[in-house]
C-alpha cells in the first residue's frame, strides 16, 4: 500500500535545465528535461504502487504520465512546495524527483520490499549534496518545511531533520543529479539505452570519460 509521488515541472524553454545553456539551447535542455522526467516515470512504472500522483507545476502533463493524478504544486519556495505533497498522503509514500533518469526500478525496489517494521524512512542523496528520493511510512510536510533546499548541505540538513524526529532511516544509492552539460553525459554513460541518453545524443557528442576525473 505504497503511493508513490513524481515531482516535476513542465518542460518548457527557459523553465528547465537553464544550467544546461550553453552548450544547449534553451529548447534543447527543455527537450532533455522532458526525456528525464520520461525515463523517471518508466523506472517507476514498474513497482508495485498502489497510487500513483504527479505533483506538476505546469499546465500539461506528458503523455507518459497518463493514468496518474495530478497534483498541482503550491505556490512557495521547494521546501514548501514538497511539504505540500507530504501531507496530501497518507500511508507509506516515495517520492522520487526527476533529475535523475538513470534511476531503474531495482534501485527502488527495496522500498517495497525491505519496508521491515524497524524501518520509518528511505533516503536517496544527489551528489550535489541535495537528495533525489524520500520515503516516509507516515508522511507529514513537518518534516520537509523549513530545510533549505539546493545547497550542497540540503541533504544532510534534510537527513538530520529525520533522524532528530526519531526516524529509523535506510539509505538509498546516491545518483548524479543532472545539473551541468558534464553532468548530463555521465548519466548518459550510466543510462545508456534510456531516452534522455538518445536525446544528448542527437544532441552533441559524447564528452571523453577522462574529462570526468
Amino acid at each position: 500500500m505504497t503511493t508513490i509521488v513524481v515531482i516535476a515541472k513542465e518542460c518548457l524553454p527557459g523553465r528547465v535545465k537553464t544550467r544546461l545553456h550553453p552548450p544547449l539551447s534553451l529548447e534543447q535542455a527543455a527537450d532533455l528535461a522532458a526525456a528525464s522526467l520520461d525515463d523517471t516515470l518508466a523506472a517507476v512504472a514498474a513497482l508495485p504502487a498502489t497510487r500513483r500522483i504527479l505533483a506538476f507545476e505546469g499546465v500539461i502533463a506528458p503523455n507518459a504520465a497518463a493514468g496518474y493524478e495530478i497534483l498541482p504544486q503550491v505556490e512557495g519556495t521547494l521546501d514548501l512546495r514538497l511539504a505540500a505533497v507530504f501531507d496530501a498522503c497518507e500511508g507509506p509514500m516515495l517520492l522520487v524527483g526527476m533529475d535523475t533518469p538513470q534511476v531503474t526500478s531495482a534501485l527502488l525496489e527495496p522500498v517495497f520490499t525491505d519496508w521491515t517494521d524497524d524501518v520509518d524512512a528511505w533516503f536517496g542523496f544527489a551528489n550535489d549534496g541535495g537528495f533525489w528520493a524520500l520515503a516516509l511510512n507516515d508522511p507529514t510536510g513537518d518534516l520537509i518545511r523549513g530545510v533549505p533546499m539546493s545547497r550542497d548541505d540540503t541533504g544532510a540538513v534534510q537527513l538530520k531533520r529525520l533522524t532528530d524526529a526519531g526516524l529509523r532511516v535506510n539509505l538509498l544509492p546516491t545518483l548524479t543529479d543532472v545539473d551541468t552539460i558534464e553532468d548530463a553525459h555521465r548519466v548518459a554513460g550510466i543510462a545508456p539505452t534510456g531516452r534522455f541518453a538518445a536525446a544528448l545524443a542527437a544532441m552533441m557528442p559524447p564528452i571523453p570519460t577522462d574529462n570526468f576525473r
